[in-house]
């Protein structure tokens, strides 16, 4: 048991009886709480409670009725403050017996007393109905122009009698419409009254606190519990002002997080956080067994007509090495949808550890369960970038403006959907993956127009070398002309791709008027060469490319990009 005197104290007991039980007459005090604090994880948020209230002296159990059904029952823990020696019991969370409605017997006449004029409307409707086919049968057996004898009736008579059948059947099909409409609305009154006199399922759920205190004293107590079905993602705005002769290029990062919950419970006026801590996850690493290798097991044969003909495996076969999987998690990213206008926002205040990053979202916010989701500004920062131009022409003659800067606080990136804004104007999405403060971070900015890049073949040929053992050969050449149209210098980078051979008897190698590259396996990617320069305002630049593919000449080769 833990005692409270004028300080904090917890518990950590949960449905566990304490050491020292308290006594069975303890009084139920009606301990009503709100919500005060949420630090919302991705995924699922610890939420805190306040209740307070003046306690009597001796043993009372605290009854609060309004905690959501799907909180982790042994995630319950509390603490609290008062001003008298308190001791704090079991602490049990159960979903509150269903309540009876009140004035059982009222109800029971209400729908008594509706049943009898549904009866009474279902007798109107059956003497209307009733009316409606004597009419019929009357038309049917009288025809109207023929009287007793045979002779033909004057024309005012059997018109004054077709208009007596149609009227006795208009007048009971709008006695049966009408019966028929006011038995749905009975029909609806009894239907709610019996779910009204049916016990209601509980919607909340029941935590009861045992509590002795030395004296009547006032207390604060505060309870915390976790919750699934909610969930934060960092979200980013990428603004980017290019910049012009008087002044120097600027990045301005904006993170936000996306906060969604469907916890059963609304988040009015609280104290709001972030944390990166995934608390799915657990605290230790999951344990390995051995990896068996050994050669697949035939199946052992059976005699026909046997119980075993038909029988299942009890268990899968072992794993040969072809058969062991290797998963690849893919996420698609898009960036929040462009803002029309920006306003003054205020930042939150991180805290930031060695091992998690808490950030505590300023001001009091309200979250309503199941309302969707809600973007809530973490922080603001802004860099200056390095500008380049980065382009592929072997796939795409495209210019892409390409922002390289690193973090200027101590935290780290969070992967998460960027909506990238060049110079005032969206210009496309991104995603960011997970980078530290000491990272270089690369990020696009669309297409550069001014930056013209042309890519073209020089030379193709396949032929055989050789007079004894030829062999064939496939060799290639290429130019690409790079054309800077901005009034600025600019650097600008240019890749392409030398094929990686994969087999001793496949030789390649590049063409000696190559233009020496700047880089090679750029990126720890094999063959993939960068040309990387400053080009001046206007200045035209050229590079030249070539390889040549050796194999024999009995054996075919294909070149496909790389897994």
């Amino acid at each position: 048991m833990r005692t409270i005197a004028k300080s904090l104290a917890t518990t950590s007991l949960v449905l566990v009886t304490a050491a020292i039980a308290l006594p069975s007459w303890a009084a139920d005090l009606d301990a009503p709480s709100t919500i005060d604090a949420v630090t919302v994880y991705p995924d699922g948020a610890s939420v805190t409670r306040v209740i307070t209230l003046d306690l009597p002296p001796g043993d009372s159990t605290l009854v609060a009725k309004d905690f959501p059904l799907g909180l982790d029952t042994s995630s319950l823990r509390v603490e609290g403050e008062a001003g008298a020696k308190l001791t704090i019991g079991t602490i049990d969370a159960r979903p509150p017996r269903a309540a009876p409605p009140v004035n059982l017997p009222e109800l029971d006449k209400r729908i008594e007393a509706l049943k009898d004029q549904r009866a009474d409307l279902q007798g109107a409707a059956d003497a209307a109905s009733a009316r409606r086919k004597f009419a019929e049968r009357f038309a049917e057996a009288s025809p109207a122009g023929i009287g007793e004898k045979g002779e033909a009736r004057p024309m005012t008579e059997w018109r004054a009698a077709f208009s007596a059948v149609a009227e006795e059947i208009a007048t009971a099909d709008t006695a049966i419409r009408d019966a028929m409409r006011k038995q749905r609305e009975v029909d609806r009154q009894i239907a709610q009254l019996e779910a009204d006199r049916a016990a209601k399922p509980p919607s909340k759920l029941e935590v009861r606190v045992e509590i002795a205190s030395a004296a009547a004293t006032k207390a604060t107590l505060r309870v915390t519990y976790n919750v699934r079905n909610a969930r934060w993602a960092p979200l980013y705005d990428a603004r980017l002002d290019t910049g012009a002769r008087d002044h120097k290029p600027q990045l301005e990062l904006v993170r936000r997080a996306e906060i969604t919950q469907s916890t059963g419970e609304d988040w009015s006026n609280v104290s709001l956080g972030v944390s990166t801590v995934r608390v799915s996850r657990g605290g230790s690493a999951p344990e390995l067994n051995s990896l068996v290798v050994r050669y697949p097991q035939l199946p052992k044969p059976f005699a026909l007509g046997t119980a075993s003909d038909f029988a299942m495996p009890s268990a899968a076969p072992p794993m040969t090495r072809q058969a062991v999987p290797e998963t690849l998690a893919k996420k698609d990213a898009e960036s929040s949808p462009e803002p029309r206008a920006r306003v003054d926002e205020q930042q939150a205040n991180a805290e930031i550890g060695d091992f998690q990053a808490v950030y505590q979202i300023a001001g009091r916010v309200s979250l309503g369960a199941n309302e969707g989701a809600k973007s809530l500004l973490i922080s603001t920062m802004t860099v200056t970038p390095d500008l380049a131009i980065r382009a592929a022409p072997v796939v795409d003659p495209t210019a892409y403006l390409e922002a390289s800067f690193k973090l200027s606080d101590d935290t780290n990136l969070l992967p998460g959907k960027v909506a990238i804004f060049r110079d005032g104007v969206f210009v496309g999405r991104s995603k960011f993956s997970t980078a530290a403060r000491t990272d270089a971070i690369r990020l696009g900015f669309g297409a550069d127009d001014k930056v013209k890049i042309e890519r073209s073949v020089v030379r193709q040929n396949e032929g055989t070398t050789g007079v004894i053992s030829s062999s064939k050969t496939d060799v290639r050449s290429f130019r690409t002309v790079v054309r800077n149209g901005h009034d600025f210098p600019i650097r600008i980078s240019i890749e392409d791709q030398l094929p990686v051979s994969e087999n001793e008897d496949i030789a390649v190698e590049m063409l000696p008027a190559t233009t020496p590259p700047t880089s090679t396996n750029l990126r720890d990617k094999r063959g993939v060469m960068e040309w990387a320069f400053d080009a001046k305002a206007g200045e035209v630049k050229e590079i030249k490319f070539g390889w040549r593919v050796r194999w024999p000449k009995d054996k075919g080769i294909v070149m496909t990009p790389a897994g």
